[in-house]
């Protein structure tokens, strides 16, 4: 055996050696980590690791730089305090880990979730009985069983239309009885859950409130279920965790709705984070729908984004309905009118991915 080879031995035998040391580490750290949980005692004690870093390096001899020797066992610690976690614990309530299956959210009489489409049309904003009736009777006609309305609007000015409020909640519940129809509103206080609960089949969040925590656990104690829609500049891993707000406090019923995000884009209204669906649907046993209304913000635009949408796995769509746009108190450019909406309709439930 050559110089070289004797050195490279020699490297071998302290890998394995290094490797045992390690190991042994880690389960000593995993008995601290027991030993902390039965005390009451937070994992992590930053003083403690400060203080072993300053006697590694003081005893410290070279070659490696005292920079590089912190850097590697900073590294070492950290694992360690992973490992002191419970991996079942730490995985979400709202994840695959814990719940392989897929959550189906039971409807008025559909299962979202259940791998084939569900449609939610309604007006942008509850504005009058008539013009949610005209609406959902159109729905009623094409065997739909969804409606979606705003009592409540949370805008960006002040002074523009901010809904109804109890009075659209009330027009929403009086139509759902006349027309069979399920309807789903936001509400954007937690004190109003409890009431909503008496007018709504779903409760919606919008964008807006998706980090309102406060809401999100009010919502968790509802027995209603709950369309939680995605922040306006939220990652993913935010919406997610908005989920498990909701779920942590009791309510299972969750549908996930991507709604596009704010980028530099202005092309339309908002960038439509398509390949948000399957990860989502990868991640969390919940189901996930689109909103191609509030996404692209164009009516010219809403037949390819629901397309793409349905194609790439999501459990359903969403989009607005108004009677005549052209006089609607929010959001008039983005909505649909009946006719148009026929198009749409017809042109998305024509296509091969559509189940029945």
């Amino acid at each position: 055996m050559n110089e070289l080879d004797k050195l490279r031995s020699r490297v071998d035998e302290l890998n394995m050696e290094l490797l045992d040391i390690i190991n042994e580490r880690g389960r000593l750290a995993q008995e601290i980590g027991r030993v902390k949980e039965n005390q009451g005692v937070y994992r992590f004690d930053p003083v403690r690791e400060r203080k072993m870093l300053d006697i590694i390096k003081q005893k410290n001899e070279g070659p490696f730089e005292d920079s590089t020797i912190e850097h590697i066992f900073k590294e070492i610690f950290k694992a360690s305090l992973e490992l002191q976690k419970d991996d079942h614990s730490k995985a979400l309530l709202v994840s695959r880990k814990k719940h392989p299956e897929n959550t189906l959210v039971e409807v008025n009489g559909q299962n979202i979730g259940d791998g084939k489409p569900h449609f939610v049309f309604g007006p942008c904003a509850v504005e009058s009985y008539e013009q949610v009736a005209q609406v959902a009777r159109h729905l009623q006609q094409k065997g739909l069983k969804l409606l979606r309305g705003g009592a409540y609007k949370p805008r960006t000015s002040p002074y523009d239309f901010q809904g109804l409020g109890v009075e659209g909640l009330k027009i929403l519940k009086q139509v759902s009885r006349e027309y069979n129809l399920a309807v789903i509103s936001e509400i954007v206080n937690p004190a109003d859950i409890e009431m909503a609960e008496e007018y709504l089949d779903v409760i919606q969040i919008g964008a807006r409130n998706m980090q309102n925590f406060e809401l999100l656990k009010a919502a968790g104690q509802a027995s209603k279920p709950i369309l939680l829609k995605r922040g306006i500049a939220a990652t993913i891993e935010e919406f997610i965790n908005a989920a498990e707000y909701i779920m942590s406090q009791g309510n299972g019923n969750i549908i996930l709705c991507e709604r596009g995000i704010r980028t530099y884009e202005k092309a339309t209204r908002n960038t439509l984070d398509i390949t948000a669906v399957p990860i989502l649907k990868q991640e969390t046993h919940l189901p996930v729908m689109v909103d191609v209304t509030h996404s692209t913000g164009r009516r010219d635009l809403l037949i390819p984004a629901a397309k793409a949408a349905l194609a790439i796995g999501a459990d359903g769509v969403m989009a607005e309905v108004h009677p005549d746009p052209a006089v609607a108190l929010s959001d008039s450019a983005q909505q649909m009118n009946l006719k148009q909406f026929d198009h749409f309709f017809n042109e998305i439930t024509a296509t091969s991915f559509v189940r029945s």
